[in-house]
C-alpha cells in the first residue's frame, strides 16, 4: 500500500488542492454552494432517471428484463423533483448523508493511517481521518442547523483535509523519491 501510495502521491496533492478549492467556495459562498448542490443533485438524479427509462425500452424492445431500469428511473426522476420542489428537505437528507459519508470515510482513512509508517505520513492521515470523524459527529449532533453554517463546516472540514492531504502526499514524495519504492509516476 505504501508503495501505491508514494508512486501516486501527486494524486493525493490534487485530491487536497481540489479539497482546499470547494472549502474556500464554500466558506465565501455558503448559500450559493448549498443550492448549487441541491440543484446539482437534482439534475443529476433526473438525467439519469431519463437514462434509466431509456434503457429500459431498449432492454423491453429486445425481450430482455426492464423492469428495474424502468424502476430505478422513476425513482430518479421523483427524487430529482423532490430535491428541486422540496430543497429545504433536501438539504436535510444531504446533510445525514453527508454525516454517515464523513464518519465512514474517516473510520477508513483511520484503518489506513495505521497501515503506514509514520515516516510515510501516518500523523496527517489521522490528521485527516479525525477531521472527518469530527465533522460527521457534529452533523449527527445538529442535523437541523442552517444551510449557511454548513457550508462554512464544510469548507473548513475541506481545508483541513486538503492541508492534510497534500502533507501526507509531500511526506510519501518524499519517501518515494528517497527510497525509490517503485517505477517514477
Amino acid at each position: 500500500m505504501v508503495s501505491v501510495l508514494a508512486r501516486n502521491w501527486w494524486a493525493v496533492v490534487i485530491r487536497g488542492i481540489l479539497a482546499i478549492l470547494f472549502g474556500l467556495i464554500a466558506l465565501f459562498l455558503p448559500g450559493v454552494t448549498m443550492l448549487s448542490l441541491v440543484l446539482l443533485f437534482s439534475a443529476y438524479a433526473f438525467i439519469d432517471g431519463v437514462f434509466a427509462i431509456v434503457s429500459a425500452v431498449r432492454a423491453a424492445r429486445t425481450g430482455e428484463r426492464w423492469g428495474p431500469f424502468a424502476l430505478e428511473g422513476i425513482v430518479d426522476i421523483a427524487a430529482g423533483a423532490a430535491a428541486f420542489l422540496m430543497p429545504g428537505l433536501t438539504v436535510l437528507v444531504f446533510v445525514i448523508l453527508l454525516a454517515v459519508w464523513a464518519i465512514l470515510t474517516g473510520a477508513l482513512m483511520l484503518f489506513a493511517a495505521f497501515k503506514l509508517d509514520t515516516d510515510h505520513g501516518r500523523g496527517w492521515m489521522v490528521l485527516g481521518a479525525a477531521a472527518s470523524l469530527i465533522y460527521g459527529a457534529l452533523l449527527v449532533m445538529a442535523p437541523m442547523i442552517g444551510a449557511v453554517v454548513l457550508t462554512w463546516w464544510i469548507g473548513a472540514y475541506a481545508i483541513i483535509f486538503g492541508v492534510a492531504l497534500i502533507a501526507a502526499a509531500l511526506r510519501l514524495r518524499a519517501k518515494f523519491k528517497a527510497h525509490s519504492l517503485g517505477a517514477p509516476a
